[in-house]
């Protein structure tokens, strides 16, 4: 097969959640282990961080790839979804894995596929920790997919589990309160394996200190280790940030982040808490690495969606903030942001709390209603007819790029332009 030919047979044969939703979603680890099994174990031949959460689980999961990159480590990610190449969840140092082993791949192991009938989740999880494994990585970054306890990626033992944030999101797999999410998210923590929770939340830090007590794992809050001591608005791409030790007032780190989203500040305090962990498990890391790799984190990683400027007079941001708290933080940017008229392009998957994350966004604001496409997208018409309610005013278009193109012609020079609500909205527009 071909590569389009590849995908295809990946796309069209294996349930996949981008395309169906819930009904992708394999409540077990068999089939990953199965997998992984025929394949030798890959994932006993490198070693690991693994990394959970609502919101910020990409971005941490990038932030620290960068770093380990920076300090000289041979660095494989695994991230998900893709925005526009399937390559983009598996990586080493940076580079996706290319076509022909992706091929090679799924035309080798094309009998095991049929005889576990995996889905598309599990087989992109098997082939990169084989590609991993073969690349000889010295240690991998693993982003946990949905959830943390039944994800397919869960079947590693890590070196160092990070769960990020904890909101409402996916709660018809996960749970409908911030307990049941968190357990799940808890799942990633393993017996005697050190944890760092980003943020000290009052509804869930006892699901996570509960977690950690009955497997002996070490925990920490990032949150409580580490301090703004200085933050100042982003300038020409770059968000300048002093962070100390909460701890040791003489321990500061200068940054200059390429990520300037207002809301990487907490995610950077939780790589920043792994990065303490790691170097007190062995691995060398200096503070140099820690802000040279901080400051080239899309250059090394290839991240993209996250407050990205797309475009300027007028000035063109998307991001991937999906659910309630994600996009609370959006709305914290824009509200920093200067600009005359606010255009918001939004589209939506039918599986989300459309109307509450409706009633978070702006009035005073043209909205252009579209849909990715993708099965799971929310109609653009039923979209504008719900926002309606929740008195959003625009129009309705029949594709991302449609909604954009109307919004550019729209706005003047001095006007914002904001283009999210799904991941799989930015994925049409960077």
């Amino acid at each position: 097969m071909s590569y389009s030919q590849t995908l295809q047979y990946l796309y069209a044969k294996l349930p996949m959640f981008s395309r169906i939703g819930d009904a992708a979603i394999k409540k077990d680890l068999y089939n990953t282990i199965a997998l992984c099994s025929a394949l030798g174990n890959p994932q006993q031949k490198f070693r690991t961080i693994h990394v959970a959460g609502t919101n910020g689980k990409g971005s941490v999961s990038h932030m620290l790839a960068a770093v380990l990159q920076t300090a000289g480590f041979k660095t494989g990610l695994y991230t998900s979804p893709h925005l526009r190449d399937f390559r983009e969840r598996i990586k080493v140092d940076g580079e996706m894995i290319s076509e022909e082993l992706v091929i090679e791949f799924v035309n080798s192991q094309k009998q095991l596929i049929e005889e576990v009938q995996p889905s598309f989740f599990e087989v992109t999880v098997a082939m990169a920790f084989d590609h991993f494994a073969k690349q000889k990585v010295d240690i991998a970054v693993i982003e946990v997919g949905l959830g943390g306890r039944l994800d397919s990626t869960n079947i590693i033992t890590p070196v160092l589990s990070v769960i990020t944030n904890i909101g409402y999101d996916h709660m018809n797999i996960l749970g409908n309160t911030l307990p049941e999410i968190a357990f799940e998210k808890a799942g990633i923590i393993k017996p005697g394996i050190p944890a760092i929770i980003s943020e000290r939340q009052p509804e869930v830090e006892q699901v996570f200190l509960k977690k950690a007590k009955e497997v002996q794992a070490p925990l920490a809050f990032a949150s409580d280790e580490w301090q703004e001591v200085e933050t100042g608005p982003s300038q020409e791409g770059r968000r300048p940030l002093v962070l100390q030790s909460a701890q040791d007032k003489d321990d500061r780190i200068n940054l200059s982040l390429d990520l300037t989203g207002s809301y990487q500040v907490k995610n950077v305090k939780a790589v920043l808490s792994a990065i303490g962990q790691l170097k007190r498990s062995g691995f060398r890391i200096s503070d140099t690495r820690v802000s040279e790799g901080l400051s080239r984190i899309k250059e090394l990683t290839g991240l993209m969606g996250r407050w990205q400027t797309l475009s300027v007079a007028p000035l063109v941001i998307c991001d991937t903030g999906h659910n309630e708290d994600g996009i609370k933080e959006v709305l914290k940017n824009i509200e920093a942001t200067e600009f005359d008229k606010l255009h918001m392009v939004i589209g939506m998957v039918k599986d989300k709390e459309i109307g509450k994350v409706l009633s978070l966004l702006p009035k005073k604001a043209s909205y252009y209603f579209c849909q990715p496409q993708i099965e799971r997208a929310k109609p653009a018409g039923e979209l504008a007819e719900e926002a309606q309610v929740q008195g959003l005013q625009g129009e309705v278009f029949a594709s991302v790029v449609d909604a954009l193109a109307a919004a550019k012609k729209n706005a003047y020079k001095d006007d914002l332009i904001f283009v999210g609500g799904s991941t799989f909205v930015v994925a049409e527009v960077v």
